[in-house]
């Protein structure tokens, strides 16, 4: 059996938010030990996940 190292693909990308909005993901992001981009693709992720279909 071979060991093959995986590199996951990302990009980057400038999104603008609210400073109200960017201010909570901080404070929770840091409350949580994560970095502040693992909380928006998380968020995203679970938001894509349960987004209701028409």
């Amino acid at each position: 059996m071979e060991f093959i190292i995986k590199k996951p693909t990302s990009s980057n990308r400038t999104v603008r938010m609210p400073d109200e909005l960017i201010a909570k993901l901080t404070r929770l992001a840091d409350e949580q030990e994560i970095s502040f981009n693992q909380l928006v693709n998380q968020c995203c992720e679970f938001a894509l996940e349960h987004l209701a279909e028409k």
